[in-house]
């Protein structure tokens, strides 16, 4: 009984040996160098598709695009946030801090904040009507915090201003 195994697990092995050679001499003539000119063409695909890509937005994001404030914003210990429109780009912008320049796109948010991403960088820049901030998105990291733009500044003046506007108006009432 053992010899008769024995022989069917070396008849299958023998014909593993013979069949697995013959597919890798197919696989080897099926896979050929691309010619210089079939790089180019595969090249120039690329590219295209690329452009393609970037430029596909929904009608959702470049409604929110509206919404994004632009232009330089001060942030805590000196810093600064640009964020630019990328010209020829509708609904694509540059956010600039130090030396790093992200290119980023609205995604919708259910709170009704404005965020732009940067998906391949992992980079978020999130505004509300306080403050914005650039975060790195896949360490969960505040890169820079209280930035504010010219617009956000004078909403937070506005707010405090009717605070007290307020305060003081309780204030008489509780004297009388």
């Amino acid at each position: 009984m053992k010899s008769k195994t024995t022989s069917i697990i070396a008849a299958i092995a023998l014909g593993a040996m013979v069949w697995c050679p013959v597919t890798a001499i197919a696989a080897d003539a099926a896979a050929k160098p691309a010619t210089a000119k079939q790089k180019k063409q595969s090249q120039t695909k690329g590219m295209t598709l690329a452009q393609e890509t970037v430029q596909r937005i929904s009608e959702a994001q470049l409604s929110l695009a509206d919404r994004v404030l632009t232009g330089e914003a001060a942030c805590e210990f000196n810093q600064t946030v640009s964020v630019l429109p990328v010209k020829g780009h509708p609904g694509h912008f540059h956010v600039g801090f130090k030396k790093a320049v992200y290119t980023m796109v609205p995604e919708e948010t259910t709170t009704g904040a404005v965020r732009l991403e940067d998906k391949k960088a992992g980079v978020v820049w999130i505004q509300i009507p306080a403050k914005s901030m650039l975060m790195n998105h896949r360490i969960g990291q505040r890169m820079v915090d209280a930035c504010m733009h010219s617009e956000q500044t004078a909403a937070v003046a506005a707010v405090e201003a009717a605070a007290r506007s307020a305060n003081a108006a309780s204030a008489a009432d509780a004297k009388n």
